[in-house]
C-alpha cells in the first residue's frame, strides 16, 4: 500500500501558526454536484461542512460546460439542464447551512499532530479539518487558449473563453473558433442576435451534437452565418481594440477578417494542481480509494468522490458520485464521532432526519 508519508512528515510544527483557522469536521474540495450532495449525506449525519472551489460559482463542470444542456440519467428526473440540477441540489442542502469559500483551491495539506489536518487556500483561507473528501471532477478547469503572440492582450474584453453574458455580444460582428459542441451551440445562440456570425475551425469536420452540425450547415446554406475553415495566426489592432484576426487557410494563403468580438472554445484542460502533492495514491490523474466501502484514499481521513476517484468497475456518472457520497460519509463519521454508534435512518420515516431537515413527519396510518 502506498504510504501518506508526505503528510506524516510534513511541517508538523506549521500547527501553532494556525491559531484562529476555521475549524469543521468536514472540508469539501469541489463544489460541482457531488460535492453539494456530499453535503447533503454528511448533513443528515449531523456533520456540518465547508466547500471550497476554484470556480467563481458553485456546480462544477455541469455549470461550466452545460449549464442549458439536458441531463437525462439522473434518478426520477426525466430531464434537468445543469442549471436546474445545481439549483435543486443547493435547495436540498439548504437546511445544513454549508459555507463556501470560492475561486480559490487548496494551496497546501498538511497532516496534524491531533490527526486532523491543516488546509490553506490559494487566498490564504486557513481550516483545520477532522475529515476531507476530495470531489474536484476531473480537477480545476483551465480554458485552452489561443496560442496567438500579444493577442492575449484583449482577454477579458474582445478574446473571450466563457460567455458570462450573452447580451454583450447583441449587435456585434462575431468571430467564434472551435469545432465542438460549446463553439456550435454559441453560434446557433446568436445567429439572429449578433450582426454577423462567422464559425472558424481548422478542419471540416466537427465533434458537436449531429443536430448541431446540421443547423450549423443549413444556416451557412441560407447565408444567415459564416463557415471558415482554417486557423487563428494573429490579427490587426487600432486604437488599443482588436480589430481584425488573420486566418491561415491550406491554401497558404493568409486572408484577414475584421471583427468586434472573438469567441474561443477549444474545450478546457483539467489539472490535479497541488492534489498531486498530498501523498494520496494517484492512478493517470485520478485518486485511487482503498475501497467500494467508504471511497477512502490511501491516507486515513481523506475521501475521494465523483470523478476524481478510481476504481475497479468505476464509471464516470453523477449518480455513481451520488452513491460514492452517501458511503463516504458513513466512512467519516467514526473519525468525527468515535465514541458514537452510528445507525441507518430513512428520510421517509425517521422524526429525527425530518427535524434535522426541518419538516414535517408525516403521519401513517
Amino acid at each position: 500500500m502506498p504510504s501518506s508519508a508526505p503528510l506524516a512528515a510534513a511541517n508538523l510544527a506549521a500547527n501553532s501558526s494556525f491559531a484562529g483557522a476555521i475549524e469543521t469536521d468536514a472540508l469539501i474540495i469541489g463544489a460541482g454536484p457531488v460535492g453539494l450532495f456530499q453535503v447533503f449525506e454528511l448533513g443528515l449525519l449531523e456533520i456540518r461542512a465547508h466547500v471550497i472551489d476554484s470556480l467563481p460559482a458553485v456546480g462544477g463542470q455541469c455549470m461550466e460546460l452545460y449549464p442549458d444542456k439536458p441531463i437525462y440519467d439522473i434518478p426520477a428526473v426525466p430531464v434537468c439542464t445543469g442549471q436546474e440540477l445545481t439549483d435543486n441540489l443547493l435547495k436540498q442542502i439548504a437546511p445544513f447551512a454549508p459555507t463556501f469559500h470560492l475561486s480559490q483551491e487548496v494551496a497546501m495539506l498538511q497532516r496534524r499532530e491531533d490527526r486532523r489536518f491543516n488546509v490553506e487556500t490559494s487566498t490564504g483561507t486557513r481550516f483545520i479539518s477532522t475529515t476531507i473528501f476530495i470531489a474536484a471532477g476531473v480537477g480545476s478547469f483551465q480554458a485552452r487558449t489561443l496560442k496567438v503572440d500579444g493577442i492575449d492582450l484583449f482577454d477579458g474584453t474582445q478574446l473571450h473563453y466563457k460567455v458570462k453574458d450573452p447580451s454583450l455580444f447583441d449587435g456585434k460582428n462575431l468571430v467564434i473558433c472551435g469545432g465542438g459542441d460549446s463553439a456550435l451551440d454559441w453560434a446557433l445562440h446568436f445567429v439572429g442576435k449578433a450582426e454577423s456570425v462567422v464559425l472558424l475551425h481548422r478542419r471540416e469536420d466537427f465533434r458537436a451534437a449531429p443536430a448541431s452540425v446540421a443547423k450549423v450547415k443549413a444556416l451557412a446554406e441560407a447565408g444567415e452565418l459564416q463557415l471558415i475553415t482554417g486557423q487563428v495566426t494573429g490579427f490587426d489592432a487600432a486604437d488599443g481594440k482588436l480589430s481584425a484576426i488573420k486566418i491561415g487557410a491550406a491554401d497558404g494563403i493568409t486572408r484577414r477578417l475584421p471583427l468586434d468580438m472573438l469567441l474561443v472554445f477549444f474545450g478546457l484542460s483539467p489539472r490535479l494542481g497541488p492534489i498531486a502533492d498530498w501523498g494520496l495514491d494517484i492512478e493517470r490523474r485520478q485518486l485511487r480509494v482503498q475501497d467500494t466501502e467508504k471511497f477512502e484514499t490511501n491516507v486515513p481521513g481523506i475521501f475521494a468522490v465523483g470523478d476524481i476517484n478510481t476504481y475497479p468497475g468505476k464509471k464516470k456518472l453523477i449518480l455513481s458520485g451520488f452513491h460514492e457520497a452517501a458511503l463516504a460519509a458513513f466512512g467519516a463519521a467514526p473519525y468525527i464521532f468515535p465514541d458514537k454508534k452510528i445507525y441507518m435512518q430513512y428520510t421517509t420515516t425517521s422524526p429525527k432526519l425530518h427535524k434535522i431537515l426541518g419538516v414535517d413527519s408525516p403521519v401513517f396510518d
